[in-house]
C-alpha cells in the first residue's frame, strides 16, 4: 500500500466513525455563533436601561433573587454591563441549575429560566455531550474532534495538487460539471478553504471541554513554563471573625474590584462556601467578551485582597486559555470572526456528506465495473463455444 493509498484509507475510515457526531457537533456549533445576537432581538428582557448610579450590591441582589426559591443556594453571578441585567445562576430543589434575571439598578426581577427552557443552551449541550450524560458524552465529543483534526490534516495531503497545471482546478468548484463533479469539488475545495479554521475551532472547543487541552494550549504558548502567580492556590483565614457591622466580604470585593478595573464592563463573583473557600471576582473588558479580562481573590471573611492577576500581566498561555471560547465562537474577531466560524462550521458539517456521497458514488462504479467484467467474459466464452 503506497503512503496517498494508506492516508485516503485512514481519511476515509475515520470519517466513517467519526462523521455523524462532526456533522451534529459541527451544525450545533454553526446555530451557537449568533446565539447572543439572536436572544437579543428576540428577548426584550436581555436589555436595560442604563441608569446614572452603581449597580445594587451582590449580596442584596442575591438575596432578592433567592428570595423567589425557598431553598435554593447560588455560588455564580454575572453583572452583564451597564445596559444588561444581571444574572444568579441558582440551583433549586427539584428543579436543577436555574439563571435568574434582575435588573441590576433596581433589583427587579425580569426572568428566570431552567437550562432546558432556553433552546441555545440545549443546542450547546447537544454541542457538548450530544445530550448524553456528561462523561461520556464529551469523551465522544472529544474523540471525535481528535480525529476530524487528523481528517482535515490528511485532507489536505490528498488535496495537494501533484502539478502546477493542476493547482487551478484544485482551488475552484465546476459548477457546469455532472453532479458527481460537483460534490467532489464541494468535498475537496471547500474541505481546503475550511481547513484551518475548522481545525482551530476543533481545538478550541477541546479546550474548552479538556482540562488537559487547556494545558496544552497553556504549556505550549508558554515554551513549557508554569507561571507560580497564576496557578497558586490562595485560602481564606478562617480564624477571622467579620464585625456585625462590616461591609459583606463579597459587596467588599466587588467595590475593591471595581476600583481596580474601572474600565470593565462585565464582572464574574463567585464565591467558595468550603471554610477556607475565597471570593474571586472576574473583571472583563468587554461585555459577553469572556477574554482580556483582571482576576482577583479575597478573604471571604475580612473582604481582604488575596491575589491580583491583571491581564496585561498574564502570561500569553493564561492569555489563550481566557480567549478560549470567544476564538471558539468566532467572536474574538467580531462580527468578521463569527461569520468565519459560521461559514466554516457549516462547511465542516457539510464534509461527511460530500465523503459519503463520493465513496457511495465509487463504491457503485467498482460494483458496475465488476458485473461488467463478468458478462463480457461470459458472453466472450459463449462465443467461442460456438
Amino acid at each position: 500500500m503506497g503512503f496517498k493509498k494508506g492516508i485516503l484509507f485512514l481519511h476515509r475510515w475515520l470519517g466513517f466513525i467519526s462523521g455523524l457526531v462532526v456533522f451534529i457537533v459541527s451544525i450545533t456549533g454553526c446555530i451557537f455563533c449568533f446565539q447572543d445576537e439572536i436572544q437579543d432581538a428576540v428577548h426584550a428582557w436581555r436589555k436595560v436601561t442604563p441608569v446614572e448610579k452603581p449597580y445594587i450590591a451582590p449580596s442584596m441582589l442575591m438575596k432578592a433573587a433567592l428570595s423567589k426559591y425557598p431553598g435554593a443556594t447560588s455560588n455564580y453571578m454575572y453583572y452583564f454591563g451597564a445596559d444588561r441585567p444581571a444574572m444568579i445562576i441558582a440551583s433549586v430543589p427539584k428543579v436543577g441549575f436555574t439563571d435568574i434575571y434582575l435588573n441590576p439598578y433596581t433589583g427587579q426581577f425580569l426572568h428566570a429560566e431552567g437550562a432546558k427552557e432556553n433552546f441555545f443552551t440545549v443546542v450547546e449541550y447537544i454541542h457538548l455531550y450530544l445530550l448524553l450524560p456528561d462523561k461520556i458524552g464529551s469523551m465522544v465529543v472529544g474523540i471525535s474532534a481528535i480525529a476530524f483534526v487528523f481528517i482535515m490534516v490528511m485532507g489536505i495531503i490528498l488535496w495537494w495538487p501533484k502539478r502546477k497545471s493542476d493547482r487551478k482546478r484544485s482551488f475552484t468548484i465546476k459548477w457546469n460539471g455532472r453532479w458527481r463533479r460537483v460534490n467532489y469539488d464541494l468535498h475537496n475545495v471547500l474541505g481546503f478553504y475550511a481547513a484551518a479554521i475548522g481545525i482551530i475551532l476543533a481545538i478550541t472547543g477541546l479546550g474548552v471541554d479538556f482540562e488537559w487541552m487547556d494545558k496544552a494550549i497553556y504549556k505550549t504558548a508558554n515554551l513549557g513554563k508554569t507561571y507560580t502567580n497564576e496557578t497558586q492556590i490562595f485560602k481564606s483565614d478562617s480564624v477571622f471573625k467579620a464585625s456585625i457591622n462590616a461591609l459583606p466580604a463579597v459587596d467588599q470585593a466587588f467595590l475593591s474590584t471595581k476600583r481596580l478595573s474601572p474600565k470593565a464592563e462585565m464582572f464574574l463573583i463567585y464565591t467558595d462556601d468550603s471554610k477556607a473557600g475565597i471570593v474571586g471576582v472576574t473583571a472583563y473588558a468587554n461585555s459577553l467578551r469572556y477574554g482580556n479580562n483582571d482576576s482577583y481573590m479575597f478573604d471571604k471573611y475580612s473582604g481582604k485582597i488575596l491575589h491580583q492577576l491583571p491581564n496585561s500581566q498574564k502570561s500569553l498561555g493564561l492569555k489563550l486559555n481566557d480567549l478560549n471560547y470567544d476564538i471558539h465562537v468566532g467572536q474574538a474577531l467580531g462580527l468578521f470572526g463569527k461569520i468565519m466560524a459560521f461559514l466554516a462550521s457549516l462547511i465542516c458539517a457539510s464534509l461527511p456528506v460530500t465523503g459519503f456521497i463520493i465513496w457511495w458514488g465509487k463504491r457503485n462504479k467498482s460494483k458496475s465495473k465488476k458485473v461488467k467484467t463478468v458478462v463480457h467474459r461470459r458472453v466472450h466464452k459463449q462465443t467461442q463455444l460456438k
